[in-house]
């Protein structure tokens, strides 16, 4: 007889409690968490320029990072369904610290050679490879309103984003780079205290007989019986080559030609901006089919790229930007919400590692095409076109019974 497994179906009301004290630590430890991602982008960036690896060595150092991760986040799904997520999580943020306090070090005390740098890079993109897989299947776990709980994450992430590389530029301005490593190292440590703090269940035991292939496989199969779950993957691989991934370089030339570069910060703060007024949205709004609700909502997404295809004057921009930003947050929250809502718990971590996986290799191959397709068309009609790929995607997705009828 099959056993049953559970399920995180909600069954709460909207005067659910929401903060607990397993979600203020697992908030706190992501907020901390993700000020230090959007620190260390710039940290790296200002390291390797200066040391004189130019350009290139930036492209080496942060592709040095992706790789592994992109490699390796499959089996951090399913090493977190076979041990758990937070012993995985605890300890890829004990590792990243290390790197970080090393890799100040040895920019303070020497110039380090650019394959040091790059496999540093590496052995931190294998670790968050360990730790991604975990930070969805959590959130059950410290909210009975897994809805608003995923609301309040993507606020945390909206304001990280703005606030976090603009922290990085006053730290290398008054203590300079390794000062970066230092800080970023420091959310790590901040965030590994949280996670144990955690009171969560007692996990089920997973049979140890069961080899890593042989999870891998059953992962797998689980995927592909779920078709409102690898539509929309599939969907978004689409997305992050034509549309994602292309959205900030191509943004990037023609709103500093047309309006210089201080506008480009304006414009990706408001869609920051955007992302905090969605996620605040998310909390309030609950349809009943949340993945048609979110997919609805993205097709107003396209006003980014028709933005900039329209040579629009700045303001049109930025509200066009900030539109968008608050489509992608509510967006974010009904899908980390349905997936968290309907998929087993003890296979959460691997299924949702296929959607990391997904999202992180396509979008770098859509930056890495946006400059030649724009070459041969012209970047306002790759945007035009982004946008209309944009919406048809979409609409062909809302057309797909499993996705359109799916309830909470």
């Amino acid at each position: 007889m099959a056993r049953p497994v559970a399920t995180h179906e909600p069954t709460v009301r909207r005067s659910a409690r929401l903060w607990t004290r397993d979600l203020s630590y697992y908030a706190t430890a992501r907020l901390v968490s993700l000020f230090g991602d959007a620190m260390l982008p710039i940290g790296l960036m200002a390291a390797v320029l200066a040391l004189g690896y130019g350009a290139t060595g930036v492209g080496l150092v942060l592709a040095a990072e992706m790789l592994p991760f992109a490699l390796l986040v499959l089996f951090g799904g399913v090493l977190a369904d076979r041990f758990t997520p937070r012993p995985m999580m605890v300890g890829a943020d004990v590792v990243r610290l290390g790197l970080q306090v090393f890799t100040g070090a040895v920019l303070l005390v020497g110039h380090p050679a650019l394959w040091l740098l790059m496999a540093l890079s590496a052995v931190s993109g294998a670790a968050t490879a360990m730790f991604q897989p975990g930070v969805a299947s959590l959130v059950p776990q410290v909210s009975q309103d897994v809805q608003r709980a995923n609301g309040v994450l993507r606020i945390a992430e909206a304001f990280a984003s703005i606030a976090g590389p603009t922290i990085a530029a006053v730290v290398i301005a008054v203590a300079g780079v390794p000062a970066v490593f230092w800080a970023n190292a420091a959310t790590y440590a901040v965030s590994a205290v949280c996670l144990l703090m955690l009171r969560l269940a007692p996990a089920i035991r997973r049979a140890a007989a069961e080899s890593m292939v042989h999870r891998l496989r059953a992962g797998w199969r689980e995927f592909r019986s779920r078709t409102w779950l690898w539509m929309v993957i599939v969907a978004w691989v689409v997305a992050g080559i034509t549309m994602f991934g292309p959205i900030r370089p191509l943004t990037a030339v023609l709103i500093v030609g047309q309006h210089g570069t201080s506008a480009l910060g304006l414009v990706w703060a408001m869609f920051g901006a955007g992302n905090l007024l969605g996620g605040l949205a998310a909390m309030r709004i609950r349809p009943r089919r949340p993945l048609a609700a979110g997919a609805a909502a993205m097709l107003a997404w396209m006003l980014m790229p028709l933005a900039n295809a329209a040579a629009l004057p700045l303001w049109g921009v930025a509200v066009c930007f900030l539109i968008g930003g608050a489509c992608w947050a509510f967006w974010s929250v009904m899908w980390a919400t349905t997936v968290q809502t309907k998929v087993p718990a003890d296979l959460l971590n691997r299924l949702y590692a296929y959607d990391v996986a997904g999202s992180i290799i396509a979008i770098p191959i859509g930056q890495a095409l946006a400059g030649p397709v724009s070459d041969l068309l012209g970047a306002r009609t790759a945007q035009a076109g982004s946008a209309a790929i944009g919406v048809a995607l979409f609409a062909l997705l809302l057309c797909v019974p499993a996705v359109r009828r799916l309830t909470r």
